[in-house]
């Protein structure tokens, strides 16, 4: 190459502009600051770089290791250890109390002295500069403090390179050449602690991959059923990527053999499941697909019918609850004997063979109820859900075709009001499902906070995220309202149960919540509020680390409800 093809290439990745100070160089728009590490401790553990390496912030790391002559460190090492073996014995002859620190360090230059002789160890120089980025000299100021405090709570000293941030930027480039010159003393022991880099890996030779570690732009590969339960919460402010992120792990989830169903409140997973050959059933007030509560569950082989029927009992009465509102001790008694009357009216019974009987719907139990003593308030109550402005919801025999391996539940056209009970529906069916046939199974709930904001669907959400396990099922809970979500009593043990996490862009107000429940450093707390959309925290067990989610064209095409990318779509034919 010429010198002058080499200068043109020189002119196009060098920045615009360059501005020195005594402590930063600004480049562009951006400050640069870089600090060399000073002094390190008598000991120092193989991790303690890890917080350095694996913060969530744009840092620049140089490692120079110069060797030194064998025979030149020996020769150093022998005239230091005369001078502080003479120190010693001055301390003696002096009667003054001995000196621990010039004993130690005695000991450790006669140790070092004999490994290198044995060729055990070698000596090096070494230089560490440390290279971080900012918008303003205060974010400098506030990430450098950070930086010291990690390493100062290892004994680990750094000092900013005043006056020489040029030399400084120049050694952190990779280039290779250590202009700042700033070196210590270390044997190979110590050294080897740089080695491996131990950065939070989240690869694994199974499961999907979810995004890219921006802390060593590795891949994120992770089969989430690895861990003691398949669980995930996904917490986002609107338009963060949630529900892209979502439809991106449905996609590739699918693709090594996972059924999936989802809860979907805004219509954002139909072109999902059209492109992949999916059942997309849609409840609403005059839609054809219904689901009738009152569907008795299938009897798995390891359970006890009566005990399968109770249980369904209860989860019925939770929702009959749901839908007319707060009831009383004695009217809770009353709902429950009329649920069992009605069922037993079509001979469905803990002593009897139910499996082929057929289900009341909604409008025998309102028949039921106003035929008891005190049960008339309650039947007027379930008027609206059966011949009121709510009829035909939820009072209809199951008519749904779920023989599919993706099946998206559709409720945007139900009214606010409808949503959490809609919800609940859908879950119960889906858990009864799971619980008739074994297989691996994913359930997502989009906007889960709308069954958080009522005590009886959140305890009955609770209760699946606990035994989901039980039926080798994951379910993610999806949600923007953060919030909603922890205020409720059941919203944390629903975090606690779920071994992934997703935490996307945040308001403050979200961002301080989240901080407390997952103990956030005050940068990643930061990054959660000002990193860019499709960028998060990714918790996965006691790991975690920063991830950027980046889908292929062609899954992009098929889960994006940008309107943008969705006009010129359209345009494109």
């Amino acid at each position: 190459m010429d010198q002058e093809k080499f200068k043109e290439i020189k002119d196009v990745i060098a920045p615009s502009a360059v501005e020195l100070s005594p402590n930063h160089v600004k480049i562009g728009n951006n400050f640069l600051r870089t600090v060399f590490i000073l002094s390190y401790p008598r000991y120092i553990t193989s991790d303690w770089f890890l917080p350095i390496i694996n913060l969530p912030r744009l840092v620049d790391i140089s490692i120079f290791i110069h060797p030194v002559d064998t025979g030149i460190a020996l020769k150093n090492l022998r005239k230091k250890a005369a001078r502080v073996e003479a120190q010693i014995n001055e301390f003696e002859e002096k009667g003054m109390v001995r000196d621990p620190a010039l004993e130690t360090a005695y000991q450790d230059i006669e140790t070092l002295r004999d490994a290198l002789q044995q060729a055990r160890e070698k000596l090096f120089n070494v230089g560490i500069y440390i290279a971080f980025y900012g918008k303003t000299v205060e974010e400098l100021n506030d990430l450098e403090k950070e930086i010291n405090l990690l390493l100062e709570s290892k004994l680990i000293y750094t000092k900013p390179a005043t006056f020489q941030q040029t030399e400084a930027f120049f050694s952190v480039l990779p280039l290779e050449n250590d202009e700042l010159k700033v070196n210590v003393p270390l044997n190979s022991s110590p050294i080897s602690s740089f080695f491996p880099f131990i950065s939070t890996d989240l690869t694994s030779d199974k499961g999907i991959l979810y995004g890219i570690n921006k802390h060593n732009n590795t891949l994120v590969i992770f089969d989430r059923f690895s861990l003691e339960n398949a669980n995930m919460v996904i917490f986002a402010k609107s338009g963060s990527g949630k529900s892209y992120f979502a439809k991106m792990e449905i996609l590739r989830s699918l693709m090594i053999g996972s059924d999936v169903l989802v809860i979907d409140p805004e219509n954002e997973y139909e072109n999902l499941a059209e492109a992949v050959g999916g059942s997309h059933i849609k409840i609403s007030l005059t839609s054809e697909d219904s689901i009738n509560p009152f569907d008795v569950p299938a009897v798995p082989e390891d359970e006890d019918a009566a005990e399968t029927l109770k249980s369904h009992i209860v989860n019925l009465a939770t929702l009959i609850k749901l839908m007319i509102g707060n009831i009383t001790p004695s009217e809770e008694s009353i709902l429950d004997k009329a649920i069992t009357e009605t069922y037993a009216s079509r001979e469905i019974t803990p002593d009897k063979d139910f499996s082929s009987a057929t289900p009341p719907l909604l409008s025998d139990l309102e028949a039921v109820l106003s035929n008891m003593d005190g049960g008339k308030d309650l039947a007027a109550k379930l008027y609206r859900f059966t011949s009121g402005s709510f009829a035909g919801f939820v009072n209809k025999p199951t008519n749904i075709n779920i023989k599919n391996r993706l099946v998206v539940f559709s409720i945007r056209d139900l009214e606010e009001e409808l949503r959490p009970i809609a919800m609940h529906i859908v879950l119960s069916f889906i858990w009864n499902l799971i619980r008739s046939e074994f297989k691996k199974r994913l359930v997502f709930i989009d906007e889960a906070w709308i069954m958080m904001k009522h005590e009886a669907s959140a305890s009955f959400l609770f209760g699946l995220v606990k035994r989901a396990r039980k039926y080798f099922l994951g379910i993610t809970t999806i949600t923007q309202d953060v919030e909603d979500f922890l205020n409720s009593s059941y919203g944390r043990p629903i975090v606690t149960n779920s071994s992934l996490q997703l935490l996307l862009k945040q308001s403050n107000t979200s961002a301080e919540m989240l901080s407390k429940i997952f103990a956030l450093s005050e940068t990643e707390k930061n990054f959660l509020v000002e990193t860019e959309v499709g960028n998060g925290l990714f918790f996965a067990g006691l790991k975690h680390v920063a991830v950027e989610i980046v889908a292929s064209f062609f899954e992009h095409q098929i889960i994006t409800t940008n309107p943008e990318d969705l006009l010129n779509k359209d345009k494109n034919g």
